[in-house]
């Protein structure tokens, strides 16, 4: 999180033009989710330089929008704020519907990665986690899902909210998935999420190239799987896949920018008739199938999926080209109030049918 200090007052950096919310805007929605993972952030940073009451700069990232802190989430490894679970207080003004566009009763947010002194070492190893695809491992999550599954008891799905950003995303996206084998579906926003793939959006310019280099890697992938059968990993979960969520990208971002690449892939490969070459090359990397699964497994009702196995996602993309990585990687952009700026989000949608044919192309 860069910006120097300024960053973090809300009145400043925050959307603070946004006095009325209309929660049938996605835009005012996407403002209100990445302002309280903002929130979640600055609880951390104010817990590190020992500002409280007063002092707090965090308060303003969910009171202007009528939010209330209910509980923080504290990861015991490093004793620092990873999340934090925040409940609407006019919920109750909002006609009970199953419309998604009606607000929230609890948002459960996680932050990302935390470079601060206190949290620098475990939160980098999660961020290796992330990207040898075992996040699901740590104890971080564990915990999550365990504060998840208290406020789904307490309301039906669509009153409940996820939303992360980066290293937090990664979280909200595993999250959702387990939440989802269970036939909970959450209403979840996802901010730069991580991808361990090689940011061919990045590397390469040539759309040929891109697409030639996607299909050989699935389809030797898909080859080394068949004939390793007893290392393959299990088929897409039927239940997962009526779970949608709101994926935002920024194809300057190289932490997340190849997710833009895995979905015009997946829907490319669906459109030819190679959906499951497509699936089977996803859920296996190279170095898995070659050295095989002897760690340690998971509970069973845990998604052990990599993070970008997405049968369905509502994608945005900020196809702003801005100088700084920080940038492209920011939580502001998603606030941002320069409708020019806006202009630049491309907003996108890949739902699959239950026969393989995508719906809707990624441009």
């Amino acid at each position: 999180m860069g910006g120097g200090k300024n960053i973090e007052i809300f009145s400043i950096s925050g959307p603070s033009h946004l006095t009325s919310i209309d929660w049938t805007n996605s835009y005012h929605r996407t403002s209100v989710a990445s302002s309280l993972v903002k929130g979640v952030y600055i609880l951390e940073m104010d817990r590190q330089d020992k500002l409280v009451g007063p002092e707090s700069r965090a308060k303003p990232w969910w009171e202007f929008f009528n939010f209330t802190l209910v509980e923080t989430l504290i990861d015991q490894s490093d004793c620092s704020i990873y999340g934090a679970v925040f409940e609407y207080e006019l919920y109750n003004l909002y006609q009970r519907t199953a419309d998604l566009n009606v607000p929230p009763r609890y948002v459960i947010a996680f932050r990302g990665t935390n470079l601060g002194s206190e949290t620098r070492l475990c939160d980098l190893k999660l961020d290796l986690r992330c990207f040898f695809n075992c996040l699901h491992r740590g104890k971080r999550l564990l915990h999550a899902i365990q504060a998840i599954k208290t406020i789904v008891a307490k309301q039906s799905e669509p009153a409940v909210w996820l939303a992360g950003h980066s290293l937090g995303a990664g979280l909200a996206l595993l999250a959702g998935k387990t939440m989802a084998k269970s036939d909970f579906l959450l209403q979840s926003y996802i901010f730069n999420p991580p991808i361990s793939s090689i940011p061919l959006e990045q590397l390469l310019h040539s759309k040929m190239l891109k697409g030639v280099f996607r299909i050989t890697e699935s389809t030797i992938k898909a080859t080394l799987a068949k004939i390793l059968k007893d290392r393959q990993v299990q088929e897409d979960d039927p239940k997962t896949a009526s779970w949608i969520p709101y994926l935002y990208l920024n194809k300057s971002d190289l932490i997340c920018s190849e997710y833009v690449g895995y979905f015009k892939h997946k829907a490319f490969m669906s459109k030819i008739g190679a959906s499951k070459i497509e699936r089977t090359g996803a859920r296996n990397s190279v170095r898995t199938l070659l050295v095989g699964r002897r760690r340690k497994s998971s509970p069973s009702d845990l998604s052990t999926e990599p993070l970008h196995v997405l049968p369905s996602a509502d994608i945005t993309v900020n196809m702003n080209n801005p100088t700084e990585s920080k940038t492209a990687h920011g939580l502001h952009q998603w606030w941002e109030q320069d409708s020019a700026l806006r202009a630049n989000w491309q907003i996108s949608c890949i739902r699959l049918c239950p026969k393989g044919k995508s719906v809707k192309l990624l441009n």
